[in-house]
């Protein structure tokens, strides 16, 4: 009766781990080439280097008009890091805020 048990245990997990596997196969696609570009403007280089890490450039036109862009881009940079754990460097922070002040 134990003897039962190991094989069909044994079974079971050979089992489950083929099923497993079969699932867990990597599907490959291509993903259309990138058509958005961030606007020229001051520190573009930095907006590039940090910010396209994670989205397009079109995340940031979509965003609705504002009458203090200053304090709600420092703010959108703010939430990106603290909430999303964007890593940009601090001293880069304030020439992101600027970029997209001046620029969007």
């Amino acid at each position: 009766m134990i003897m039962q048990r190991t094989v069909l245990s044994a079974i079971a997990l050979a089992a489950a781990a083929l099923v497993g596997s079969a699932i867990a196969a990597p599907i490959n696609y291509k993903t259309p080439d990138e058509t958005a570009a961030f606007r020229p403007g001051p520190n573009l280089e930095v907006v590039q280097g940090n910010c396209a890490a994670c989205h397009s450039s079109d995340y940031i036109a979509t965003q609705p008009p504002m009458k203090d862009k200053k304090a709600f881009w420092q703010a959108e940079v703010t939430k990106m890091i603290k909430v999303y754990g964007a890593p940009i460097a601090e001293g880069d922070v304030g020439k992101i805020v600027d970029y997209l002040a001046a620029t969007y």
